[in-house]
């Protein structure tokens, strides 16, 4: 049987999740023009799936991809690919798209978990389909053969240590760089976004589909954008959820430095939440009123920061670190300010033992941390001034104290060894006019206002529809009717928005 683990994302954007590479064999001069001289794919050959959670009717292949698109007659790759076909062919109208988020996203997962939903939405009007890129799940992967104290979600996230210096970071970030560039491969070096997007490309073509239409969340949203650019004449009707900042000098740089804004904005949901009366029957009421949650808040980290406290993963303390990292991850969903304000609790009781999270109390597989690394440094190059990075997580620890300077912090794509082979793809109002854009208010990963810059970019090609909510992720995940409904009739009928609009909670 095979499986697909979670992915817990280092920016999220997505999205999660940590610049620079791609030699030759990452396709610096891969263009579309280059993708279609490639060797046709060969026919997929489905089957029923058999991966934890798959749904009834879910098939499963491998899709061959070169390498390096830049010798598409090279070696070959193999990714994992999934479909549910149509239940109604004579109302099917094409192929849908799941892009997840990441990087490290499943998108073959990701079907499983939302293919049910979708279907039931589109009634018929698409096979759906999806791909594990490049270094997930079923997909080729690449491992750099990390010590298992690099591979913690709260290292590869890069937190300053509890007086703001970040001089472990850096050592930690450089080892990481040495590891990847000794054990990676071509492998992780063609781990990029736009590998990402020829692979979809390549996938369109296996499927013979003219056109491919696409529902993307989060990083997934940037990976879209990008193939529209790449491949304007190859897109049907585009759904961008949740969506980051794409200056191509930035990417995943600005998207993490974005999210410090993320969490000002999303923070005072769960503080009116945590102090609701309503908590107080669940044992979970923080504060009598919503202002008074942040300073709680703030004062515990500090105190675990001082004084980690034991937790039930023996040598595994509960840090003001891990609380930050646990809050973070609390911020996407309503759901999971119950989990978080029990932790919360357990960390201010002096009997109580508290309960890590399995994101922080677990270490990530070689492979999971490798992908999540390899593609945001082989995107764009970022400064590799430790000095500057000092100044910038001061800065940030001053102006954001819940993200305490994480978001600027120094990565292991400060000390990568290879200059990209290519550089980021601008994304431009040139194209289809075939894009509908859906954003929450309070998003903790892909903050509105960098949602905006997306939206700028794409100037009279896309819609942008703002539903005033909480969470990261919008459509078939926060319960709004109103940006549920919007988003199926375009799918399903082409109507979108005439202008920019807004759905209210």
């Amino acid at each position: 049987m095979t499986t697909y683990r979670s992915k817990t994302v280092l920016v999220a954007l997505c999205a999660t999740a940590v610049a620079a590479t791609l030699t030759g064999t990452a396709g610096a001069t891969a263009t579309a023009a280059t993708t279609s001289r490639a060797t046709a794919p060969a026919p997929l050959a489905w089957a029923a799936c058999t991966h934890e959670g798959h749904l009834d009717g879910q098939q499963c292949a491998k899709l061959s991809v070169p390498l390096d698109y830049a010798d598409p007659a090279g070696p070959q790759v193999e990714l994992a690919v999934s479909r549910l076909p149509s239940t109604r062919p004579a109302a099917r109208r094409g192929t849908l798209a799941v892009v997840p988020g990441g990087p490290g996203g499943s998108g073959v997962q990701r079907l499983s978990q939302k293919g049910a939903a979708l279907a039931g939405q589109l009634d018929g009007a698409y096979d759906i389909v999806a791909f594990d890129p490049r270094g997930v799940g079923g997909s080729v992967t690449a491992a750099c053969g990390l010590d298992a104290a690099d591979r913690r979600l709260t290292t590869l996230r890069s937190w300053p240590a509890a007086d703001g210096g970040i001089a472990e970071n850096a050592d930690r970030s450089r080892r990481v760089a040495e590891a990847c560039a000794a054990n990676g491969g071509a492998e992780l070096r063609s781990f990029t976004t736009a590998n990402q997007a020829r692979d979809m490309d390549r996938f369109r073509e296996a499927l013979g589909e003219r056109k491919l239409s696409v529902w993307a969340v989060s990083y997934g949203t940037y990976v879209t954008a990008v193939y529209a650019q790449k491949f304007p004449g190859r897109t049907d009707r585009l759904v961008l959820d949740s969506s980051g900042d794409p200056d191509p000098k930035r990417v995943a740089r600005g998207w993490l430095a974005n999210m410090a804004q993320g969490a000002d904005d999303r923070f005072p949901d769960f503080a009116a939440w945590a102090a609701d009366p309503a908590r107080a029957k669940e044992g979970l009421r923080l504060a009598e009123r919503p202002d008074e949650v942040r300073p709680l808040f703030l004062a515990l980290a500090a105190e675990l920061d001082r004084s980690p406290k034991p937790s039930n993963v023996p040598g595994l303390p509960l840090t003001g670190t891990m609380l930050r990292q646990a809050l973070q991850t609390a911020l996407y969903g309503d759901a999971q300010f119950p989990a978080f304000a029990r932790l919360v609790r357990a960390a201010q009781d002096p009997k109580a033992v508290p309960e890590l999270p399995k994101e922080l109390a677990g270490v990530l597989p070689d492979t999971d941390a490798a992908l999540m690394v390899g593609v945001i440094c082989n995107d764009v190059e970022w400064p590799r001034n430790v000095s500057g990075y000092e100044r910038a997580v001061a800065a940030d620890r001053a102006a954001h104290p819940l993200t305490a300077g994480m978001p600027a912090n120094i990565t292991p794509c400060a000390f990568w060894k290879d200059a990209p082979a290519e550089r980021p793809t601008r994304i431009t109002d040139r194209g289809p006019s075939n894009i509908l854009m859906v954003q929450n208010l309070r998003d903790p990963a892909t903050p509105y206002a960098a949602s905006l810059k997306m939206r700028e970019a794409l100037g009279p090609r896309a819609r942008l529809l703002t539903v005033d909510h909480g969470g990261h992720g919008v459509y078939l995940g926060n319960g709004n009717a109103c940006s549920d409904r919007t988003v199926t009739a375009y799918l399903t009928t082409g109507e979108r928005p005439l202008r920019d609009s807004a759905c209210l909670s």
